[in-house]
Formats: structure tokens, sequence, C-alpha cells
């Protein structure tokens, strides 16, 4: 395993991680989500992703429970949460946002399902347009100080409001954000290749990308009959409208399949290759619901070595959606 710098701190990360969203308390059992955190510190692992609004809070209770289970030793490894979205489904005004109020509140009870003493990574998991920038910043600083949460970080912010963060944070001698999480693929390029590059170098932003595959797009099963009824998209209608009705992306995943076939790899390795290439990527937040899906997807590094400047330059041709930096 590889092991990376969050950015400009100096925590490192492995280049692969492992996520939670929609599996943990959702749709495996507590059994699987056991051996998937095992098979993943094993092959090197370090960071294990989760947030207050995955299933309701569920996702922290079955994470906290494996890790209370299993005693690993707590500076072996790195555990996030999320603040924003809340943890009841219909939350009141209080629940849900980035006042002070909720965030200390939201990591309290983060703690608690995770049976942790302090959270690594503390993420905004959305802008909050309700609550000003300095009352985060602020707030984010004093969970720091009181020995509650080590880094804090934003997901899905745009490079404006990362850039006012660090704003107020140098202006009043406050902690700022050391990392973003954004969705980042070989079909969402636009945040991570575009908006961000002058955060990279002024502020040292570090990346925990989400969804590398395109929610399995990118693997190729949905294009050779393997993914069958049981499968993300068939349960999320809405993504399934929105990903598939696309033919445009289609057309340039059929081609990458083609591609990879080309060089023999899998449409997967190649995906995770990608992006894992990209410098001022921290780390790829994997997502599986098997043991054999995850172990694949861990056996990425081999196929490393194909994705030459060639291959790289073939995958611009087909992608065309590299995003334009203005240069001033």
């Amino acid at each position: 395993m590889e092991y990376r710098r969050l950015g400009k701190s100096g925590l490192q990360v492995s280049a692969l991680s492992l996520g939670s969203w929609l599996t943990f308390g959702g749709q495996i059992t507590d059994g699987v989500a056991e051996q998937l955190m095992i098979k993943a510190y094993e092959a090197g692992v370090n960071f294990f992703d989760n947030a207050e609004v995955y299933t309701h809070g569920k996702s922290e209770i079955v994470m906290g429970n494996i890790l209370k289970k299993l005693g690993w030793d707590r500076d072996t490894y790195v555990v996030s949460s999320k603040v924003f979205w809340g943890r009841v489904a219909n939350p009141g005004p209080n629940q849900k946002g980035l006042m002070r109020k909720h965030i200390v509140e939201g990591c309290h009870a983060a703690l608690k399902r995770l049976q942790v003493e302090y959270l690594d990574l503390y993420l905004c998991h959305r802008p909050d347009p309700n609550t000003p920038i300095e009352e985060v910043v602020w707030t984010m600083h004093n969970l720091i100080e009181q020995g509650k949460i080590f880094y804090w970080g934003t997901s899905e912010w745009t490079a404006q409001q990362i850039t006012e963060a660090h704003y107020w944070a140098a202006k009043n001698n406050l902690i700022a954000p050391v990392m973003e999480q954004p969705q980042y693929n070989m079909l969402k390029r636009d945040s991570v290749e575009g908006d961000y590059l002058p955060l990279y170098k002024t502020f040292g932003l570090g990346t925990t990308i989400w969804s590398p595959l395109a929610s399995g797009i990118l693997t190729g099963k949905y294009f050779d009959g393997t993914a069958g009824d049981n499968n993300r998209l068939e349960q999320m209608q809405w993504l399934k409208d929105r990903i598939m009705g696309d033919t445009d992306k289609i057309e340039k995943v059929k081609k990458l399949h083609a591609l990879a076939k080309e060089i023999g790899v899998s449409l997967t390795h190649l995906a995770l290759c990608w992006c894992l290439k990209n410098e001022n990527v921290s780390t790829v937040i994997l997502g599986a619901s098997k043991v054999a899906q995850l172990e694949e997807n861990l056996k990425c590094w081999d196929a490393m070595p194909k994705l030459t400047i060639e291959v790289m330059n073939k995958i611009e041709e087909i992608l065309q959606n590299k995003p334009k930096v203005i240069v001033y």
C-alpha cells in the first residue's frame, strides 16, 4: 500500500481507503462490514470514512462496534465523520447545518456512535448558506483545541468557499481546513482538475475523493450483464436515470471498456489507477458490498504500470472532458 500526506498536513493516509455510504447499516450485514474492514486493514488501508447521515447514523454505529471488537491500536487507523445533513430523516431547525450548535453536538454524537475518543478527520458535508463561514471556522478550531478532532475539512465546497474559510482562519490565527472530499472520476473532473487548482499550492489542499467508479458505471458491469438486479442503480432510480440516460457518457464508457481490454486490465482497475495517478489526490475512497469486490479493487496497483503516457493520452481522446484552466 502507498501512503500519501493529506495535503500539507503531516498526516499520512493510505492511497486507497474504505467508505461506508449505503453499505454499512444498510445494504450489507454487520458481519460482511466487519470482513470488509479486516480485509482492508490487512491490505494496508488505514483510513475509514463515515458520516452522520449515512443510514441515519447506523453506519457509524456498525463501524464503531467493529472497531471496538477488533481492538486495533488507535494510532494505526484514521477515522472520519461528516456533519451537515443531520442524523434523523426529517431534521428540525438545529439538527441540520453548520451552526456551532449542530457541529458540536454532531461531533459528540459521532464520537459516541464510533466509540472513539477523537475523530482524526471531521468534514463539513456541504456548505451552509445560513451560517457565516467565520462561525464554522471558529467552531472547528475550538474542537481541535479540545482534542475532539485532529483535522477538519470540507466536502463539495466550491473553491471560493474554501478560500473564504482560509481567509477567516488566517485573519484570526485559527486552524484552517486541510482537505476537501469531492466527487472525482473519469466522468466528473471539473472541481479537482479545474476549480481547485490554485488551492493545492496556495493552501496545500488535500483531497479524499469519492465515487472513483462513478457509482459503478466505470466497472463495465452494467454493459456486460454481470450487475444483476441487486445493484445500486436498480435500488436508486434517480441515479439510474441520471447516469444511464446520458448517452454521451455511456458511449465513452464503452470505449474505455474496449481500451481496458486492449491493454489487458479491467475497466475498474483502469478507472481507479487513473484517479491515483493524479498527484493532488490524497486517497481514493472505495465502496464495496462484498469482500471479493474489495479484494479485486485493492489489486488495482498491479495495473498501474500499464497506464503509460500513451494510454493516458488515449483516455483523454475518449473522454474529451478535461477542464479548461484559465491562467492569469
